[in-house]
This record gives structure tokens, C-alpha cells and sequence, in this order.
């Protein structure tokens, strides 16, 4: 099998990435907009359907470039391959952070662009304290363990439903 070229892959981990961030901004709009009096339901509507986006988008992406869509993920896979050359290089290490990022940005602004919002706006809502820093760790920690323990264990065709699944944890 003929290895993908480096630019389809990192188109791959662009485009991804926006559209996960576009489905993770855009249910948000839409579910304060559903349902505005209730921050329970908002918070179901949102990781429903960032959830099933998520599945669905490594089902697309992930035969093409792993579908990392994380720059702590593609980290990661870098770290660990190393020693046995199945990880990313340091050079696609560094394009996929740079892809994922840019995508990122560019499926915020779609996003917001999709429900008539100012394409660029700065947050209002603190999001700095140490609490919500520690749940962002033990998420990501959580979702690594999740990715190589299912690599590892020859269970990855089950990866889109259970990193959907993961979802929002802890």
C-alpha cells in the first residue's frame, strides 16, 4: 500500500478539525438558542451531537490521516512511535499542530458565520481558574488511554464509536 502523501493528510487534519469545531461551536449556538432557560440541556444537546459528529468524522478522515484532530493527540502518537518508526516525524508533527490549528480557528468562524454572528468575537465567560485547567487534563489524559489502549489491544475499527462516546468526559 502506497503511503499518503503528506499535503492530503494534512488537508485531512485541517478540514477535520474545522468541521468538529464547527459542529461543537454551531450545536452550542443552537442549543442555547433551543433551549435557553435550561444549561442541563444544553449541555446534552451539545455533546449529542458533538459526539456523532466526532464518530462520524474519523470514520471519514481517519483511513486518510488518522484523523487526530488534537495536536495533544498527534503528540502523542508522535512520542510513542518513535522508537519503532510508526509515529508521526517531528516534521508531520509539525504540520498537523499547525493544520489542526488553523482549522480549528476556520470552523469557529464558519460556525458563527453559519448562525449570523460576527465571525470574530472574544469570549465573555472566564475560562482560566485551575478546576476547569484539571478537568481539561484528565479529559485528554482520559481520551489518550482511550485511543492507544484501543490500538494497542487491535480494537481500532471500534475507535469512532467509542472516542464519540468519550466525549465530554470525564
Amino acid at each position: 500500500m502506497t503511503p499518503i502523501a503528506l499535503w492530503r493528510r494534512l488537508l485531512a487534519e485541517a478540514v477535520g478539525t474545522a468541521l468538529l469545531v464547527t459542529a461543537v461551536v454551531g450545536s452550542g449556538i443552537m442549543a442555547t438558542t433551543l433551549s435557553p432557560d435550561d444549561v442541563g440541556l444544553q449541555l446534552l444537546e451539545n455533546s449529542t451531537a458533538t459526539a456523532l459528529a466526532l464518530g462520524a468524522l474519523i470514520l471519514t478522515f481517519g483511513p486518510v490521516s488518522g484523523a487526530h484532530f488534537n495536536p495533544v493527540v498527534s503528540a502523542a502518537d508522535w512520542y510513542l512511535g518513535r522508537r519503532s518508526g510508526t509515529g508521526l516525524s517531528g516534521r508531520d508533527l509539525a504540520g498537523y499542530a499547525a493544520a489542526q490549528t488553523l482549522g480549528a480557528i476556520g470552523g469557529s468562524i464558519l460556525a458563527n458565520l453559519m448562525f449570523a454572528l460576527p465571525a470574530l468575537t472574544w469570549s465573555t465567560k472566564e475560562r482560566a481558574a485551575g478546576h476547569l485547567w484539571l478537568g481539561e487534563i484528565v479529559a485528554t489524559v482520559g481520551l489518550l488511554l482511550l485511543i492507544f489502549a484501543l490500538a494497542r489491544s487491535g480494537r481500532s475499527p471500534v475507535a469512532p464509536a467509542a472516542v464519540g462516546a468519550n466525549n465530554g468526559a470525564p
